[in-house]
């Protein structure tokens, strides 16, 4: 009997020792997998019918949807210009014998700056007024002759002629002797001064600068691509970054000309007067290039892009929905949106990233 069993285990060994045919432990793998699938998808069911626990609803953010004026600005960098910035150039050659202005002092128009000396043309003007006397009583003489029918016409005649050309080359050498002092063309402040006493200056050289600071204007170029959306009358900001200080008003001047250099058109805005602006100071403008008066706008964090078009999340009785959206204008963080929206609704902002559609929410 012990030789029987021994002989059994050694076989039963052998048997278990044998390798398993692979196409049979796959058979067999995929029988238990069906097995255990039927097993679970009952699970599920049952579990699922029996549970009664509530969905947890998600804290999200959201923004009521109002109507609201829309504006887009297009936004470029100008100067401050003074509008009467005058270099004042001499006439006349010669040495500068007087300055009567110095630099920071206000000035009327008119006024003498500074003289050139003008000694030649005084001496002449002394010496003709000499012949002038001589030429004066030969002709009030000749005249007085002539009145009693004595001498001839031509006497007469030419003792007039020389008294009015004396007169006028006079004349002449006054215009020219106006032209040695240099004069103020307008009114306002003298912002440089160049020139010295004993300096040679002549016509075209510059020395002196005036300005009316009481009339600025802020001028910007604005590219070609504006030419349509900006023109004379829009509503502008302009900002002085360097005051600070800023200011709302209108374009009271935009250029009908296209550069052709620069491709690119001429806006100004008159500006008040003020202590606190100089010229060719920086001036940002900041122009209402479109506007809407009656626009719906959501931040842009809200929108999510897929494959049809951007989209946000509506919050409907404390579902999330989702809507497609088309947007418009986009301007500091907030999008105008064309349609897809209305108002009174809530647009989830703050934790929309994680949101499916029907989920829960709250806020």
């Amino acid at each position: 009997m012990k030789r029987i069993l021994f002989i059994a285990a050694i076989a039963f060994l052998a048997a278990c020792s044998k390798p398993k045919d692979p196409k049979a432990e796959l058979a067999d793998l995929k029988k238990q997998r069906t097995e255990l699938d039927a097993k679970i998808t009952k699970l599920e069911t049952e579990a699922g019918s029996s549970d009664t626990t509530k969905t947890v609803a998600r804290d999200v953010s959201v923004y009521e949807i109002a109507e609201t004026n829309f504006k887009n600005y297009l936004e470029i960098q100008g100067r401050i210009d003074a509008e009467e910035n005058i270099q004042v150039n001499p006439e006349a050659q010669g040495a500068v014998t007087a300055v009567y202005v110095k630099i920071g002092q206000g000035v009327s128009k008119g006024q003498v700056l500074a003289q050139i000396d003008d000694k030649v043309l005084r001496q002449n003007i002394a010496e003709l007024q000499t012949q002038l006397t001589l030429a004066t009583s030969l002709f009030n003489r000749q005249k007085n002759l002539w009145d009693q029918k004595i001498g001839t016409e031509v006497q007469y005649i030419n003792a007039k002629t020389q008294k009015e050309a004396a007169e006028n080359r006079i004349a002449t050498l006054r215009s020219q002797i106006a032209m040695y002092k240099i004069k103020a063309p307008i009114s306002g402040t003298i912002d440089a001064m160049d020139l010295k006493v004993g300096e040679s200056v002549a016509p075209g050289m510059s020395g002196i600068r005036i300005i009316n600071a009481s009339n600025l204007k802020a001028k910007a170029q604005v590219a070609e691509t504006y030419a349509g959306r900006v023109s004379q009358g829009d509503e502008v900001n302009v900002i002085f970054p360097d005051v600070p200080d800023s200011l709302r008003t209108k374009i009271n001047y935009a250029s009908k000309t296209i550069d052709p250099a620069s491709r690119s058109f001429e806006v100004q805005i008159n500006l008040p007067s003020s202590k606190k602006y100089r010229p060719n100071m920086l001036a940002v403008l900041k122009i209402v290039d479109y506007q809407n008066a009656k626009a719906i706008v959501i931040p842009i964090s809200a929108i999510q892009k897929a494959e049809n078009g951007d989209f946000v999340f509506v919050a409907v009785n404390g579902i999330a929905k989702k809507v497609i959206i088309k947007t418009g204008k986009t301007y500091e963080g907030r999008v105008e949106v064309l349609s897809g929206l209305k108002v009174g609704d809530k647009v989830v902002t703050a934790g929309a990233q994680n949101l499916n559609e029907e989920d829960t929410v709250k806020f």
